[in-house]
């Protein structure tokens, strides 16, 4: 059995669990928003793991957070769903979206037990409503076509199918992956919810796959990169051979790595008339709401404290990248 060094913090900590977190903004965000927060001695420490990591490795982080006294929690990217499947018996409590997604965004501690969440389903909405105007569907008739069938898919899906939303729902849903494992295991979590329009789960083993889904579906769509390509593996889900259908909605979960998807999109924006969109208030969104959750601390999704937030997050983007 290996071993993962984990140290005992010796101040409030909180955690990032992802595959290299060191590259990631938040590492230069989270001093300023707990500074502005009034978070007071704190600090963020990043856990990297393998894409699809050995259960123990899993077990090993969760057992550290929840019994080390300064360690506070957690926010969890592309191991939402094995940290779960590996640990579940740990957790002595569950919220709704992640006992009926089987994945964990955040961790945190409550009267001292251990709390696990699922955030996605709430922050994906609010990063959609942010660049896709209310009745978009109900106006246009468009498909929604996700690629990649991982948590982030799962939650943003699962918004999309939620009952309260009416008429303004995508006519079609495309849902692909690379392995057909995890497109039956979404399949057993939509079969949950109210469903009111079409799915198809797609097993796309190529980007050749995922241009064939391309082809077929209507202007003006929402496609998305739910993928860890550009980020944490080189590459992008779709070749360009196959453009973006005309006037469609262009969004990369991924905000930082080399982007391939991100720039075929922006590459084909002027003359396909696409909206693209990054996946920056995503983790804004994101970061935010598990934060509050740590740190049990009320930080709302709008208003002058959030753009004050934002704005925050922006000036080190700008910084980093200039």
């Amino acid at each position: 059995m290996s071993h993962l060094h984990l140290k005992p913090a010796t101040q409030p900590t909180m955690y990032f669990i992802g595959v290299s977190t060191a590259h990631s903004m938040i590492m230069r965000v989270f001093p300023d928003w707990a500074n502005h927060l009034g978070l007071g001695s704190c600090r963020i420490h990043g856990i990297d793991l393998a894409l699809h990591d050995e259960a123990e490795h899993y077990r090993q982080v969760v057992q550290f957070i929840k019994t080390d006294p300064f360690s506070l929690g957690a926010l969890v990217t592309t191991h939402k769903i094995d940290l779960l499947r590996a640990s579940r018996d740990m957790f002595d409590e569950l919220d709704e979206f992640g006992s009926l997604m089987g994945e964990v965004s955040s961790l945190s501690k409550r009267d001292g037990r251990l709390v696990g969440a699922a955030k996605d389903p709430i922050t994906s909405g609010l990063a959609l409503r942010a660049f896709l105007p209310d009745g978009y569907w109900a106006r246009t008739g468009a498909d929604a076509f996700i690629i990649g069938a991982g948590g982030s898919s799962i939650a943003l899906s699962s918004f999309l199918m939620r009952a309260e939303h009416g008429t303004d729902r995508p006519r079609r849903l495309f849902v692909s992956n690379r392995s057909s494992g995890r497109l039956e295991e979404m399949r057993q979590i939509h079969s949950q919810l109210h469903i009111s329009f079409p799915v198809e789960y797609l097993h796309t083993p190529t980007p050749q796959d995922n241009d064939a889904v391309l082809a077929r579906i209507v202007p003006g769509s929402l496609v998305v990169n739910a993928t860890g390509m550009g980020k944490d593996s080189p590459g992008s889900p779709v070749t360009g051979a196959v453009p973006f259908p005309k006037g469609s909605c262009v969004w990369d979960f991924n905000y930082r790595g080399e982007l391939q998807f991100l720039h075929l999109a922006r590459d084909q924006g002027a003359t396909g008339e696409l909206s693209i969109q990054d996946g920056w208030l995503y983790f804004v969104y994101g970061w935010l709401s598990v934060i509050g959750d740590v740190f049990h601390r009320e930080i709302p999704a709008r208003g002058p404290l959030f753009d004050e937030l934002c704005a925050i997050a922006e000036r080190q983007r700008r910084r980093k990248e200039g």
